[in-house]
């Protein structure tokens, strides 16, 4: 089913996109903005530490909750940004998003290698922008 609210677009100008779409448009929604989520569960305490696939999914359950706070889902998101500590297991991060987003439109994202989060023990950080029903 197609969304009215948003348009995916990957121009043919840009370099070809794997896993995001290059211009996600909005029109006529309300905008959502979720926080950097990190891999903490609703009593504060790290999920998975060490383990960079147990922190995604926790990171993405955390997204899940807020969305549904708003009346959202993941059809809705048009923009994730991944802030990781080793960029290069990105792959494990994309195969956990990918249970979770609509992988025929995925929204567009980024991905930026840091050099630690606000906790030792944190591995990943998700922030999320949605476009919800009006």
């Amino acid at each position: 089913m197609q969304n009215e609210r948003l348009k995916f677009i990957n121009p043919e100008a840009l370099p070809a996109s794997s896993g995001y779409t290059s211009v996600v448009e909005v029109r006529n929604a309300r905008t959502i903005y979720i926080s950097g989520q990190i891999a903490m569960n609703k009593d504060g305490q790290v999920v998975g530490a060490g383990d960079l696939a147990v922190q995604t999914k926790q990171v993405f359950e955390n997204i899940k909750g807020a969305l549904a706070a708003a009346e959202a889902s993941f059809e809705d998101v048009v923009k994730l940004t991944f802030f990781v500590t080793d960029i290069s297991k990105m792959q494990v991060v994309r195969d956990i998003r990918d249970q979770y987003i609509n992988t025929i439109n995925p929204p567009a994202s980024s991905a930026v290698e840091v050099r630690k989060l606000i906790r030792d023990d944190l591995l990943i950080e998700i922030e999320a922008i949605a476009a919800g029903s009006l």
